[in-house]
């Protein structure tokens, strides 16, 4: 590891700040807007950091300063940095910057420095730590004080402290800049696709290559009048074994495609070959899923034997009429999406009836425009196939930049050293003589070049 510059020195993070929880926070307290107390909970620090640039403010709870001593809560002054301390959030290791004296409940933990012109730097150095790592190993992921505090940090001079925590906003806000613009590309290149998938099921598409802007030769028919069976998986719960047929739930098609290596479990081959033949995949015939997560069409791509639950339907395509992909596609588009909502019955699972999928109207060319369509959609999406995975290598590298950069702070790379700093040292020794004596820590480890 990379040596500290002159006047740095390494300290344990209780040596510079002081570590605590937040308290209950009775449901009676909760909601109300008036207060001179905002009252935050985890949710409030995944908000902080995803919509608010890391900055905890506009609170959906208050107290008065009244409750607070009700409560027996002492309140988290400006500066101090918080995080969740308990549950699956640990995991997310986002970190918040209180703007105002605020509450946290008891799954949030605070750490503020002894010397408030150090609050900026802490925050930055603890955005570097994962703490997961830190975490208890239990069912539970969760912090205790001693985790915290026992944390080592490189201590700069307090004036190039400053210097770094300006550097890094600077820098950091550019780079937060760059990764929303960036994350505005997912939901461009889904209107994208279904602008496509519009263009294509109403003859746009191809509108060039037929010659004329008329959609002639097409008809608007129900899904029934296009297949030669639509039905939907085994009623009766499958006999299991260790191995066999690969039996597969909508996991194993809810991103798009078929993936048997998702299948939940196996049945025997015996099981298999009793279904009826309008309940055995083949290839070319359309899966679509027909509860919960209603209205995902999948094409198969295979000829590897499977079979699935009845919250899937099949669709067996009569080729003279229509090809499997355009099928897919006519699924896919938002005006099929619509029918499916409508025709769907339930409220906690949306579940669409065979009887109402069968009766979804789709607009059918004939089949050498289909052809034509299927082509154009496929190349269009590949470029948007291609503009995904740009976007993801570029994402993928605008979260290491962030980490590079403050790993690069903490090194003492990111700004100038000045010889005319207080050494690190001595800031500690200051901090030191500010506390009571239960609180001064032990030595601190000091730059060996510095110390020379």
């Amino acid at each position: 590891m990379k040596k500290l510059p002159d006047n740095w020195c390494e300290v344990s993070l209780g040596e510079i700040s002081s570590t605590c929880s937040g308290i209950g926070f009775p449901l009676q307290f909760q909601g109300r807007t008036e207060g001179e107390l905002g009252f935050y909970k985890v949710g409030d620090i995944s908000r902080a950091v995803i919509e608010q640039g890391g900055f905890l403010k506009n609170p959906q709870h208050c107290v008065s300063k009244e409750i607070a001593i009700e409560l027996k809560g002492k309140p988290i002054p400006s500066g101090a940095t918080v995080f969740a301390k308990i549950g699956e959030a640990v995991k997310l290791n986002r970190r918040a910057f209180v703007v105002n004296e605020c509450l946290v409940d008891n799954n949030v933990m605070a750490v503020k420095a002894f010397l408030s012109d150090s609050d900026r730097y802490i925050y930055m150095f603890l955005r570097t730590r994962d703490f997961t790592e830190l975490s208890r190993a239990t069912t539970v992921p969760s912090l205790r004080k001693d985790d915290i505090e026992s944390l080592i940090i490189p201590l700069a001079p307090l004036n190039e402290q400053k210097r770094i925590a300006d550097k890094l906003d600077s820098i950091l806000t550019r780079v937060d800049a760059c990764r929303e613009r960036l994350d505005r590309i997912p939901a461009i290149l889904k209107r994208f696709r279904q602008s496509v998938l519009a263009a294509a099921t109403s003859g746009k598409l191809t509108e060039e290559w037929r010659g004329v802007s008329e959609t002639i030769g097409w008809i608007t028919i129900p899904l029934s009048d296009v297949c030669l069976s639509i039905t939907d998986g085994d009623h009766q719960a499958p006999p299991q074994t260790e191995t066999g047929i690969p039996f597969i739930t909508i996991s194993a098609i809810n991103d798009g495609r078929l993936r048997l290596e998702k299948a939940s479990r196996f049945v025997p081959q015996y099981y298999f070959e009793a279904l009826k033949g309008n309940r055995r995949p083949n290839r070319g015939d359309i899966l679509y899923s027909v509860t919960g997560s209603i209205g995902i069409p999948v094409l198969i791509d295979t000829d590897c034997a499977f079979t699935f639950q009845r919250h899937i339907a099949i669709l067996k395509p009569d080729y003279s009429k229509i090809t499997s992909n355009y099928l897919k596609y006519a699924l896919e588009a938002k005006n099929t999406q619509k029918q499916a909502l409508a025709a769907a019955t339930g409220t906690a699972q949306l579940t669409i009836p065979l009887t109402g999928l069968r009766t979804f109207l789709i607009k059918v060319p004939f089949i050498e425009e289909q052809t034509e369509i299927v082509r154009r959609v496929e190349e269009l999406f590949a470029y948007a196939d291609r503009l995904e995975a740009r976007y993801a290598a570029t994402r993928a590298k605008a979260d290491k930049l962030t980490s590079a950069i403050l790993a690069k702070a903490f090194r003492g790379e990111l700004v100038p050293q000045d010889p005319n700093d207080e050494p690190a040292s001595v800031l500690l020794e200051r901090i030191q003589k500010t506390l009571p004596a239960t609180k001064q820590r032990g030595r601190s480890k000091t730059n060996p070049a510095a110390a020379s």
